[in-house]
């Protein structure tokens, strides 16, 4: 890490460091006409930042005004912003300097390339906290496992007293930090597909934890999806380092084209150079010229699962010769893991509940069921984002006591489960539910002492929830009501 950045670690010799670059920014957008697309209220502070440095800003949001909140536009009106609301708001989109999307706004959409060609600058405001920060920035994408990995990264950093920030699709918008970054603080970014498929500039330290098919109702395809994912790593420079997961059969091809240097991690192989987890012995070691040496017992961890030991392993990976020893260990041996994500909610008569809403997909479902060596009651089934559910019958089969679903997958599920039956000649009971307090209701009938009810739908939760944590959040409050 001592090789980047050089000149701006000269400039912190001084007391009073300033952002150039960051100056020079705000002088560039002062007079301009800037465009954010996303009225969420993450993207109030980047409003008004940009209209207290004199820009014109304009607002665009695709939901009807009924479905925003009315602080948000009141706000607005009182402080003169334009806003353009609907599933039309974008052919107002004219002449304007700068735009700014929200990773729900596709970068290809007409009305956005009809104003680049135009000569409008297209970014976001992750795209411009990697161009304008100072500070050291480690960056992690994946299908699966982001949060955990990102958090796990930043708690490390912490342990070993570095000031840090914590962002991207966790923690708090960045942008109107940046003043207050450092070079040699580290910003540490949790980024999904939409935030990078057209980012132009890449983390120092960037991981990818894996790749399966995911988001492909809203991606053209699955080929977009991988390319999207592996702008995290190939703008960055040859002092760059990308840590990528030797198991996965789509990121272990990532290090051809890595500009810099590459980490790998595994729990399936005993890699000469890298990180692992152990299965024989179930232990995390860090691998040099063939030497592996012990770091952690799994059963020393408070996080359940073979995914959160391979999560573990590629944050070492990325703080490796930043971090002592016996920092790495005492955080990840007393990191508890994050909301929604195998989370215990309490016992009752024996049976131990958890919250897995952040289960939106079937390789996160799978991961949690081979969490356990109890027995399972799940509870599965939400919005179809078109993905495969085949591969999930085996793992429910081999796992699960009694299977509820609900949702609009729930026919998919279904019929993965029941071809797998006709495989094994082995039946286990399926209801059907039409709400989570039904599910709820149908769980508590059914599970037995020393049986696990685990909530890992499987899928989206747009039909039925605005996002998953407010999905994990009501199935929480019903399990606590019980």
């Amino acid at each position: 890490m001592d090789s980047y950045k050089n000149s701006q670690l000269e400039e912190l010799k001084n007391d009073n460091y300033k952002n150039v670059k960051l100056e020079e920014f705000n002088k560039t957008i002062s007079n301009k006409r800037v465009a954010i697309i996303g009225l969420g209220v993450s993207n109030i502070p980047l409003i008004n930042y940009f209209k207290d440095l004199g820009s014109s800003v304009s607002v665009f949001d695709d939901r009807d005004e009924s479905k925003i909140e009315p602080d948000i536009l009141e706000e607005l009106k009182q402080n003169n912003i334009k806003f353009y609301l609907g599933e039309n708001c974008l052919k107002d989109l004219i002449g304007f300097n700068y735009i700014f999307r929200s990773p729900s706004c596709m970068p290809w959409r007409e009305e956005i390339q009809k104003e680049v060609k135009n000569g409008a600058i297209l970014t976001s405001e992750i795209e411009q906290v990697l161009e304008l920060s100072p500070s050291h920035i480690i960056g992690v994408t994946g299908s699966d496992g982001k949060t955990t990995t990102t958090t796990l990264v930043y708690k490390l950093l912490q342990a070993e007293g570095y000031k840090c920030f914590l962002g991207g699709n966790i923690g708090t918008p960045l942008f109107t930090q940046i003043k207050d970054m450092e070079p040699d603080d580290y910003v540490v970014l949790e980024l999904s597909s939409f935030q990078l498929m057209d980012m132009k500039v890449s983390p120092e330290i960037s991981i990818v934890t894996n790749i399966s098919p995911n988001h492909l109702n809203v991606h053209k395809d699955y080929q977009e999806y991988i390319d999207s994912k592996k702008n995290i790593y190939l703008h960055q420079s040859q002092n760059g380092i990308l840590v990528i997961n030797k198991d996965n059969d789509i990121t272990k091809e990532f290090y051809k084209d890595a500009p810099g240097k590459v980490r790998f991690f595994s729990h399936k192989q005993l890699l000469n150079d890298g990180v692992i987890f152990d299965e024989n012995d179930r232990t995390i070691k860090i691998c040099e010229d063939g030497v592996r040496k012990h770091i952690l017992r799994q059963k020393d961890m408070l996080i359940k699962g073979e995914h959160n030991c391979e999560n573990a392993c590629s944050a070492i990976s990325a703080v490796l010769g930043l971090v002592k020893e016996d920092n790495i260990i005492s955080t990840i041996k007393n990191f508890a893991g994050v909301e929604h994500r195998l989370e215990f909610v309490r016992e009752i008569d024996g049976v131990k509940w958890y919250n897995d809403s952040i289960g939106t997909s079937p390789t996160r479902t799978i991961a949690g069921l081979n969490s356990f060596d109890e027995k399972i009651v799940l509870i599965a089934g939400g919005y179809d984002k078109h993905l495969d559910y085949t591969p999930i019958g085996k793992p429910i089969l081999d796992n699960v006591s009694k299977l509820i679903l609900m949702g609009d997958t729930a026919e998919k599920i279904y019929n993965s489960v029941a071809q797998e039956m006709q495989v094994q000649n082995k039946s286990i009971p399926i209801y059907r539910c039409a709400t989570l307090q039904e599910v709820v209701n149908k769980a508590r009938e059914v599970a037995t002492s020393g049986e696990v009810v685990l909530f890992s739908p499987a899928s989206a939760s747009f039909d039925l929830f605005k996002n998953f944590e407010e999905r994990g959040e009501k199935f929480k409050d019903l399990v606590r009501a019980i």
